[in-house]
Formats: structure tokens, sequence, C-alpha cells
């Protein structure tokens, strides 16, 4: 399907937050995605997985949660650099910058008003963080999303603290060679998700590492990338209809 695509720019608070979008180019409202960027920031890779999105029907919205940096993209080989922005944020902010980029794709006429939330990384938290904290998500899928669990400051919450609130099911992907995400924090996020009485498919590729969607990491696994994209795209075509 053939897209469009632009940067624009969404008010948050008294601030102006950097965003790409993309949707086809003809036809809709298409239902909308939030796709949110890994711990290294809206780099490349994350705007082409947006565009992807964009091609399967979606009108999709990628914000950068760091622009409050001036330099707020780093290599796939700065993880430090990545932990110190990562480090930066704070749930609160998080979840208004997110609610912001959500009201932006409400004003165009090409999206539905169901929204969907996914992401990579430290996305693949923002993503479910957004869904328990926001009733416009009607589903969401994180992809290897650490400390879902866990609070992200001290005294505060963990996401799956909210998981009552979520409005629709939950796809969330992980790699049983992820030393990020041990296995038994996916059975806890698996556990906490049971007990909220929500509907939830928890996939654990055995074979697969942290960030193996990423063609650009060399984690990337290319068996598991290309089995996990259409189950995700089926995902949100169900459920945001």
């Amino acid at each position: 399907m053939e897209i469009v695509k632009h940067e624009v720019m969404v008010k948050t608070g008294s601030e102006s937050m950097p965003c790409h979008v993309a949707r086809p180019a003809a036809g809709g409202p298409y239902p909308a995605l939030v796709v949110v960027m890994e711990a290294f920031g809206l780099n490349n890779q994350i705007r082409g997985i947006s565009d992807r999105f964009a091609a399967e029907g979606f009108v999709v919205i990628s914000p950068n949660l760091y622009f409050r940096h001036r330099d707020n993209v780093v290599g796939y080989d700065n993880l430090p650099g990545a932990i110190k922005l990562m480090q930066s944020l704070t749930d609160d902010q998080i979840v208004a910058d997110m609610t912001a980029a959500i009201d932006y794709v409400k004003t165009l006429k090409e999206a539905k008003h169901t929204f969907g939330t996914t992401g990579f990384c430290m996305g693949g938290r923002v993503a479910f963080l957004t869904a328990v904290r926001n009733a416009d998500v009607r589903a969401t899928a994180p992809y290897y999303g650490g400390g879902m669990t866990r609070a992200g400051q001290p005294g505060g919450k963990a996401p799956t603290d909210y998981a009552a609130n979520l409005k629709g099911p939950v796809m969330a992907f992980f790699g049983g060679k992820d030393a990020f995400i041990p296995v038994a924090e996916v059975d806890k996020f698996r556990d906490a998700l049971n007990q909220a009485g929500k509907p939830a498919e928890v996939v654990l590729y055995a074979d697969a590492d942290h960030g193996f969607m990423c063609e650009d990491r060399p984690s990337y696994n290319p068996e598991r990338a290309r089995e996990a994209w259409p189950k995700t795209v089926a995902f949100f075509k169900q459920n945001l209809t």
C-alpha cells in the first residue's frame, strides 16, 4: 500500500514534541497505532517500522520522547548513552507525551479513534504503560519491554499494577536468550495479567535475544522477526476495528 509520511510538531503541555507520522496515501479512515522508539531514540529504524505499519493500513505516529535533550539519538554501540537518556524519563511525563501524540492523531481525518500501541525495548514498556493508563488504547503489543512489572521511579507503581485498567488485549513478545529480561520476569508479567483477568498472549521465542526485531542490531533474528510481524499486524487488525 502506498504511503505518505512526514515529521510534525505535537503540543505536549507548553512544549512541542517532534513526531514521525505515516499513513496510507488514500482512503480511510484507518485504525491508529503509536509506535514507540527503543532506548536509543527515534532513529531511522523505528521510522522504518512505522512506515511498514502504515503500508499495512494504519495511521501511525512515533513520538520523540527524548526531545527535551539536544542529543537525543545514540548509536546501537552506545548502550551507556541510551541508558542515560532512558533514565531521564518519568512515567508520568511519558504518559502525558504519549497522550499528546494520541490526541494529535484524533485530529486527522484519515484516522479512526481506535488506538493500539507497540514498541521495542524501552518502547515496549512505554507501549504497555500507555495502554494501562490511557483508556483510548484498545490493544497493545509490547516487544521485549523490560521493567513492566517494576516501578519506573522510587515510590511509584509498576505498569502491571494498573493492569485492571486495560481496555483491550495484550500480545507481548520476548526472547528466551534476553539477559535484560529473564524468563522469570516474563512469567511474572504473564501472571499479573492473568490475575487481573485480562486477555493476553505472551510469545516467548526461546532462540531469540533482546532486540530480535531490529535488523540494525547484532541480535537481529530474521526468522523470528518474520514470524512476529504478521502476528502483530493481524492482532491489531482484529482488535482495532
